[in-house]
Protein backbone atom coordinates (compact mmCIF):
# COMPACT_ATOMS: atom_id res chain seq x y z
CA UNK A 1 0.00 0.00 0.00
CA UNK A 2 1.21 3.50 -0.84
CA UNK A 3 0.14 6.11 1.72
CA UNK A 4 0.14 9.82 0.92
CA UNK A 5 0.05 11.79 4.16
CA UNK A 6 -0.65 15.52 4.08
CA UNK A 7 -1.24 18.42 6.41
CA UNK A 8 -4.20 20.68 5.63
CA UNK A 9 -3.80 23.97 3.78
CA UNK A 10 -3.52 27.35 5.48
CA UNK A 11 -6.32 28.80 7.61
CA UNK A 12 -6.72 32.28 9.03
CA UNK A 13 -5.65 30.96 12.44
CA UNK A 14 -2.43 29.57 10.88
CA UNK A 15 -1.83 32.91 9.20
CA UNK A 16 -2.28 34.73 12.53
CA UNK A 17 0.17 32.26 14.15
CA UNK A 18 -2.39 30.99 16.65
CA UNK A 19 -2.51 27.47 18.12
CA UNK A 20 -5.21 25.62 16.21
CA UNK A 21 -6.25 22.28 17.56
CA UNK A 22 -9.90 21.28 17.67
CA UNK A 23 -11.29 24.59 16.40
CA UNK A 24 -13.10 23.83 13.13
CA UNK A 25 -11.49 26.62 11.10
CA UNK A 26 -11.94 26.39 7.30
CA UNK A 27 -9.20 26.82 4.71
CA UNK A 28 -8.61 30.40 3.63
CA UNK A 29 -7.99 31.37 -0.02
CA UNK A 30 -4.27 30.61 0.36
CA UNK A 31 -5.09 27.19 1.81
CA UNK A 32 -7.45 26.37 -1.05
CA UNK A 33 -4.77 27.47 -3.54
CA UNK A 34 -2.14 25.34 -1.74
CA UNK A 35 -4.35 22.25 -1.96
CA UNK A 36 -5.02 22.85 -5.68
CA UNK A 37 -1.30 23.41 -6.32
CA UNK A 38 -0.39 20.17 -4.52
CA UNK A 39 -3.00 18.25 -6.52
CA UNK A 40 -1.42 19.60 -9.69
CA UNK A 41 2.08 18.81 -8.43
CA UNK A 42 1.33 15.14 -7.67
CA UNK A 43 -0.34 14.67 -11.06
CA UNK A 44 -3.05 12.16 -11.86
CA UNK A 45 -2.57 9.90 -8.87
CA UNK A 46 -5.69 7.81 -8.28
CA UNK A 47 -6.54 7.20 -4.62
CA UNK A 48 -8.53 4.11 -3.69
CA UNK A 49 -9.63 5.97 -0.57
CA UNK A 50 -9.26 9.45 0.89
CA UNK A 51 -9.28 9.74 4.68
CA UNK A 52 -9.37 12.91 6.76
CA UNK A 53 -9.82 14.26 10.22
CA UNK A 54 -13.46 15.31 10.79
CA UNK A 55 -12.41 18.99 10.80
CA UNK A 56 -13.41 20.95 7.70
CA UNK A 57 -9.87 22.13 6.85
CA UNK A 58 -8.68 18.52 6.59
CA UNK A 59 -11.77 17.28 4.72
CA UNK A 60 -11.46 20.02 2.11
CA UNK A 61 -7.71 19.48 1.71
CA UNK A 62 -8.30 15.76 1.29
CA UNK A 63 -11.06 16.32 -1.26
CA UNK A 64 -8.98 18.72 -3.36
CA UNK A 65 -5.70 16.80 -3.28
CA UNK A 66 -7.55 13.49 -3.56
CA UNK A 67 -9.59 14.65 -6.54
CA UNK A 68 -12.88 13.62 -4.95
CA UNK A 69 -16.06 15.29 -3.74
CA UNK A 70 -15.96 16.15 0.01
CA UNK A 71 -18.84 13.69 0.53
CA UNK A 72 -16.51 10.87 -0.56
CA UNK A 73 -13.87 11.65 2.09
CA UNK A 74 -13.88 9.08 4.91
CA UNK A 75 -13.51 10.88 8.24
CA UNK A 76 -11.94 9.31 11.30
CA UNK A 77 -11.73 11.05 14.71
CA UNK A 78 -8.46 9.27 15.50
CA UNK A 79 -6.61 11.55 13.09
CA UNK A 80 -8.02 14.84 14.41
CA UNK A 81 -5.52 17.43 15.65
CA UNK A 82 -4.12 17.44 19.18
CA UNK A 83 -6.28 18.96 21.89
CA UNK A 84 -4.41 22.08 23.03
CA UNK A 85 -6.76 22.72 25.95
CA UNK A 86 -6.33 26.22 27.41
CA UNK A 87 -3.71 27.04 24.75
CA UNK A 88 -6.22 26.86 21.89
CA UNK A 89 -6.11 30.06 19.81
CA UNK A 90 -3.13 31.42 21.79
CA UNK A 91 -0.30 33.16 19.91
CA UNK A 92 2.65 30.81 19.30
CA UNK A 93 5.02 33.16 21.09
CA UNK A 94 2.72 33.86 24.07
CA UNK A 95 2.07 30.30 25.26
CA UNK A 96 4.47 30.41 28.21
CA UNK A 97 7.40 28.11 28.94
CA UNK A 98 5.48 24.90 29.79
CA UNK A 99 3.64 24.70 26.45
CA UNK A 100 6.51 26.12 24.39
CA UNK A 101 8.95 23.55 25.78
CA UNK A 102 6.48 20.68 25.40
CA UNK A 103 5.56 21.52 21.79
CA UNK A 104 9.24 22.05 20.90
CA UNK A 105 10.71 18.99 22.67
CA UNK A 106 7.92 16.58 23.67
CA UNK A 107 10.51 13.82 24.06
CA UNK A 108 11.84 15.67 27.12
CA UNK A 109 9.09 17.92 28.51
CA UNK A 110 5.64 16.73 29.63
CA UNK A 111 2.36 18.04 28.28
CA UNK A 112 0.93 20.84 30.41
CA UNK A 113 -2.35 20.20 32.17
CA UNK A 114 -5.33 20.28 29.73
CA UNK A 115 -3.08 19.46 26.70
CA UNK A 116 -3.20 16.08 24.95
CA UNK A 117 -0.05 14.01 25.46
CA UNK A 118 2.16 12.58 22.74
CA UNK A 119 1.33 9.13 24.14
CA UNK A 120 -2.31 9.78 23.24
CA UNK A 121 -1.33 11.03 19.76
CA UNK A 122 0.77 7.89 19.19
CA UNK A 123 -2.00 5.58 20.37
CA UNK A 124 -4.64 7.23 18.15
CA UNK A 125 -2.41 7.28 15.07
CA UNK A 126 -1.11 3.73 15.43
CA UNK A 127 -4.65 2.39 15.98
CA UNK A 128 -5.81 4.14 12.81
CA UNK A 129 -2.83 3.02 10.70
CA UNK A 130 -2.89 -0.61 11.88
CA UNK A 131 -6.54 -0.81 10.85
CA UNK A 132 -5.84 0.94 7.53
CA UNK A 133 -3.03 -1.48 6.70
CA UNK A 134 -5.47 -4.38 6.92
CA UNK A 135 -7.54 -2.96 4.06
CA UNK A 136 -7.02 -3.91 0.44
CA UNK A 137 -6.06 -0.49 -0.95
CA UNK A 138 -3.29 0.23 -3.43
CA UNK A 139 -2.96 3.98 -2.82
CA UNK A 140 -4.51 6.04 -0.02
CA UNK A 141 -4.49 9.73 0.94
CA UNK A 142 -4.69 10.85 4.58
CA UNK A 143 -5.36 14.57 5.22
CA UNK A 144 -4.74 15.65 8.78
CA UNK A 145 -2.96 18.25 10.95
CA UNK A 146 0.56 19.25 11.99
CA UNK A 147 0.55 17.63 15.42
CA UNK A 148 -1.06 14.28 14.62
CA UNK A 149 0.94 14.11 11.37
CA UNK A 150 4.09 13.89 13.50
CA UNK A 151 2.73 10.77 15.21
CA UNK A 152 1.42 9.26 11.97
CA UNK A 153 4.84 9.90 10.37
CA UNK A 154 6.57 8.38 13.39
CA UNK A 155 4.60 5.16 12.93
CA UNK A 156 5.23 5.09 9.17
CA UNK A 157 8.95 5.76 9.68
CA UNK A 158 9.14 2.99 12.33
CA UNK A 159 10.53 5.45 14.91
CA UNK A 160 11.28 3.87 18.30
CA UNK A 161 9.48 6.65 20.17
CA UNK A 162 6.63 6.71 17.63
CA UNK A 163 7.19 10.35 16.68
CA UNK A 164 8.74 12.17 13.73
CA UNK A 165 8.53 15.56 15.40
CA UNK A 166 11.05 17.45 13.28
CA UNK A 167 10.96 18.89 10.69
CA UNK A 168 7.56 20.42 11.28
CA UNK A 169 5.10 19.59 8.46
CA UNK A 170 4.21 22.56 6.24
CA UNK A 171 0.73 23.31 4.97
CA UNK A 172 -0.14 20.84 2.17
CA UNK A 173 3.25 19.11 2.42
CA UNK A 174 2.88 15.51 1.29
CA UNK A 175 4.88 12.62 2.73
CA UNK A 176 4.66 9.41 0.73
CA UNK A 177 5.22 6.03 2.40
CA UNK A 178 5.06 2.40 1.37
CA UNK A 179 3.52 -0.04 3.86
CA UNK A 180 4.12 -3.70 3.13
CA UNK A 181 4.00 -6.74 5.44
CA UNK A 182 4.11 -4.60 8.58
CA UNK A 183 7.20 -2.68 7.43
CA UNK A 184 7.37 0.88 6.17
CA UNK A 185 9.55 2.88 3.82
CA UNK A 186 9.67 6.60 3.04
CA UNK A 187 9.21 7.07 -0.70
CA UNK A 188 9.39 10.87 -0.98
CA UNK A 189 8.44 14.23 0.49
CA UNK A 190 6.72 16.76 -1.70
CA UNK A 191 6.55 20.43 -0.76
CA UNK A 192 5.13 23.42 -2.59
Amino acid sequence: MIIYLTRHGQTNLNKARLMQGLTDEPLNETGLAQARAMREKIGDVHFDAVYASPLNRAVMTGAIIGGVDPSEVITDPRIIEADFGVYEKKKYYLMGPAMTLYWTLPEIFPAPKSVETTASLRERSSSFLRELEEKNYGTVLIACHGGIMRALSGYLEDKKNGLAWRPKPHNCEVRVYEAKDGRHRTVERIRL
